[in-house]
């Protein structure tokens, strides 16, 4: 993806105005719903370029900007609510035309949360960073109300603080780069209430119903959401594997990116090859579909005819034209194609 631009366009989400940008090719990975973020200065950003890059390669990245901030309509009112949120992202997933998978990052996360619990039909694969369910147990009360606090008396400070929390490894520089990016995308006013919506959204009671399969990620130090904030969402999740990652950053663009990206697409990888395996079986006979199971399971031609009740002949026969349709060289391989199309 070196030297591509992204394509910034509009949608609807009621009466509200969301951007969204596409970049790269493949299936349509939506990445979104950070508490503060802004479509063209993000993309400014070299490692956030670096990190979509990674993404992108494989991926068509659709990134938005929560209505009311950034890109999206930044005169408008702020989306807060969790109704709203989730009304924001299912515009965008409409507007990108087809089934997707999702990263919730951070905040996002509870947006894709909620939309996978809802919409299971419309989302291939779901990946959550640096996530939590309960936005009151990021900190205690006092920490809470501390921060609203600052932010709201004096933004330039409370940007600071911020910057602080999310950039530990950050040089003065990037601290510096990190507040002007802040002040840019959010008034002092809708910087409260955009923090103050982090910490209020909750959605414990939608984790046991997401059915797609879900990857759970998250720093072992990340100072702006615990840890164990993340290992809990994982644990909540009917089937989700969780990886945890070292690094102290919360941004996932920051830190080793590599050893982040590597397991996320992975992952999504593994939903790629199901369905061009589960593509490619389709045009195998049920008798076929018989032979491929018993090829699974290390029988020989013989073997196979016997269980059947067929000469060693058509058994053979069979194997060589399931070979020849999914177009691989070997019955390891026809083998390896039956699980991983979820025939076994």
């Amino acid at each position: 993806m070196p030297g591509q631009d992204q394509v910034v366009r509009f949608t609807a989400a009621g009466d509200r105005t969301v951007a969204w940008a596409t970049v790269g090719a493949g299936p349509p990975l939506v990445v979104g719903g950070w508490w503060c973020g802004h479509l063209e200065l993000d993309w400014q950003t070299p490692l956030f370029r670096r990190f979509a890059g990674l993404l992108g390669d494989r991926f068509t990245l659709v990134r938005y900007d929560r209505p009311g901030a950034g890109m999206s309509d930044p005169a408008g009112p702020l989306v807060t609510s969790p109704a709203d949120e989730l009304a924001a992202l299912s515009a965008v997933v409409d507007a990108a035309g087809e089934k997707v998978s999702l990263f919730g990052g951070s905040s996002g996360g509870c947006a894709a949360i909620a939309y996978a619990a809802a919409h299971p039909e419309r989302v291939e694969r779901l990946v959550l960073y640096g996530s939590y369910a309960r936005g009151a147990e990021i900190a205690t009360a006092e920490a809470r109300d501390s921060l609203l606090a600052i932010v709201g008396r004096h933004w330039g400070v409370g940007s600071r603080v911020l910057a602080d929390l999310f950039l530990p490894t950050a040089t003065a520089a990037e601290r510096d780069e990190f507040v002007r990016f802040q002040r840019a995308g959010l008034t002092a006013e809708k910087a409260v209430r955009s923090l103050a919506a982090v910490y209020a959204f909750d959605v414990r009671d939608q984790l046991d119903r997401i059915e797609v399969p879900t990857l759970v990620l998250h720093r072992r130090d990340d100072r702006a959401i615990p840890f164990a904030l993340g290992r809990d969402v994982a644990a909540r999740i009917p089937g989700a594997t969780f990886v945890p990652l070292d690094g102290t950053d919360h941004l996932p663009w920051r830190g080793d990116v590599e050893g982040l990206v590597r397991p996320v697409r992975e992952f999504l990888g593994a939903g790629r090859r199901a369905r061009q395996a589960g593509s490619a079986h389709q045009d195998l006979s049920e008798r076929e579909l018989d032979v491929l199971r018993l090829v699974a399971q290390g029988l020989s031609d013989q073997e196979i005819a016997r269980r059947l009740g067929i000469s060693a002949h058509t058994a053979h026969r069979h194997v060589s034209n399931i070979r020849g349709k999914l177009g691989v060289s070997s019955r390891a391989a026809a083998a390896a194609h039956a699980a991983t199309a979820g025939l076994l």
